[in-house]
């Protein structure tokens, strides 16, 4: 059966990035026997943001300089993209963007003890947090939860959140991605040899992930 190594950079607080993850799985679904070894990486979008964040309208209209028409535009048509891989973004629901260090902690702290599978059930867990219920992904007190809720012990994951355990691991790893030219998320690395970059469609996923495939 093959199996292809795929390295995920993204951000908890990034709709690309949940586009590209269940894109990419789509892509994966539709290869009869692949399946797909998943390693996140940490990229934190606003890394200097405060624990009380900031409101999501503001924060994207000093960023990109959009018009308010602009992104409702962008928001629907993340919506829809979401809507067509099964997935959930409540565009109402989430008012503020957060930082998103601690989620990195807990993501860095599953896959290292757990595995790649407990990995991928919180990433999935803190993505729906956040996109879809709207949550605070930067409160210790919702990672809790969402962390037991993905099937992760909820003393090990308390004690991690009350101090700064990984901390460095996360920065360390941040700074290597960065080190290879990876200034934009989603970035994917599959075996460790190509990079695709954003929240390709299926069609696509499913082409690139068949070419490496081929590969002698």
């Amino acid at each position: 059966m093959p199996r292809m190594r795929i390295d995920f950079v993204s951000d908890i607080v990034c709709p690309w990035c949940a586009i590209g993850l269940h894109s990419l799985e789509a892509a994966a679904a539709r290869i009869p026997g692949l399946s797909l070894d998943l390693h996140f990486h940490p990229f934190e979008l606003n890394p200097g943001m405060g624990p009380e964040g900031q409101d999501i309208e503001e924060h994207l209209a000093e960023k990109y300089g959009a018009s308010p028409a602009a992104l409702a535009g962008t928001r629907e048509a993340i919506r829809e993209r979401g809507a067509a891989l099964g997935f959930e973004f409540r565009m109402q629901a989430r008012s503020r963007i957060y930082n998103t260090r601690d989620a990195h902690r807990l993501l860095h702290w599953a896959g290292e003890t757990y595995g790649p599978a407990a990995q991928r059930r919180l990433k999935g867990a803190l993505l729906a947090a956040y996109f879809t219920e709207g949550r605070n992904v930067s409160d210790p007190a919702v990672l809790l939860e969402v962390a037991t809720a993905s099937g992760l012990p909820q003393a090990e994951a308390r004690e991690l959140l009350a101090d700064d355990r990984y901390a460095d691991e996360v920065q360390a790893d941040e700074a290597a991605i960065q080190a290879q030219g990876i200034h934009a998320v989603p970035a994917i690395i599959v075996n460790q040899r190509h990079l695709i970059q954003g929240g390709q469609s299926v069609d696509v996923f499913e082409k690139l992930l068949r070419q490496v495939m081929d590969e002698k």
